[in-house]
């Protein structure tokens, strides 16, 4: 009687540990791939936070750049893997390296990719700033906040008589203003308005 009954326990012992450990097996594939999901997504995290503090650095370098005006326009482009792309027009040959070479410092930066256009020199798109200047920031216009400072909100950037509007404003009523007194001026054969409201370039 007790050979059999410790025959019975033996066997319902080995059958709990096999039950157990088939059970762990069972969940142990569910649960690295819930901790390689985890993983990911937090290192997915972690890059997107460190290319938009990057993107920061790179606008702040780009904007404070010596000689870099309303006349100029340039943006920046950062990759996961450190790469930078460069676009925008300027009318100094200098603003384009001086730009390279801001970036190219910056921590983390593993590549610069120079898209930046110099505009051509032209005796009439020089004329064209200068009224389109006027037509924007005269001193009765609502549009003249836009002009202050060393980087002004509103940037006019010309190339062989076509006009881009760049840059930021307030309300969709100052981006409709901008619009219809640049195409007020004489000569334009263009006028594209690229100007972002405030609240919605913020959302992006």
């Amino acid at each position: 009687m007790k050979k059999t009954l410790c025959l019975f326990l033996a066997l319902l012992l080995l059958s709990f540990v096999f039950n157990s450990t088939a059970l762990a097996k069972t969940f142990e594939p569910q649960n690295k791939k819930k901790t390689k999901v985890v993983e990911q997504t937090s290192r997915a995290q972690r890059e997107a936070r460190e290319v938009e503090l990057m993107a920061k650095e790179v606008r702040k370098e780009l904007v404070t750049l010596p000689f870099y005006g309303v006349f100029d326009w340039l943006e920046g482009r950062v990759e996961p893997d450190g790469t930078v792309y460069l676009r925008g027009d300027v009318t100094r040959p200098t603003l384009k390296k001086d730009a390279e070479r801001r970036v190219q410092k910056i921590e983390g930066v593993t590549k610069v990719v120079n898209e930046i256009e110099v505009l051509p020199l032209s005796p009439n798109d020089d004329r064209l700033r200068r009224a389109v200047v006027r037509a924007l920031f005269n001193s009765n216009s609502p549009l003249s906040r836009y002009s202050l400072g060393a980087n002004p909100a509103i940037h006019i950037i010309v190339n062989n008589g076509r006009l881009t509007l760049k840059g930021i404003v307030s309300t969709k009523a100052d981006s409709d203003l901008a619009n219809i007194r640049a195409n007020g001026v004489s000569g334009l054969f263009e006028v594209k308005n690229e100007l972002q409201i405030e609240s919605s370039s913020k959302k992006k």
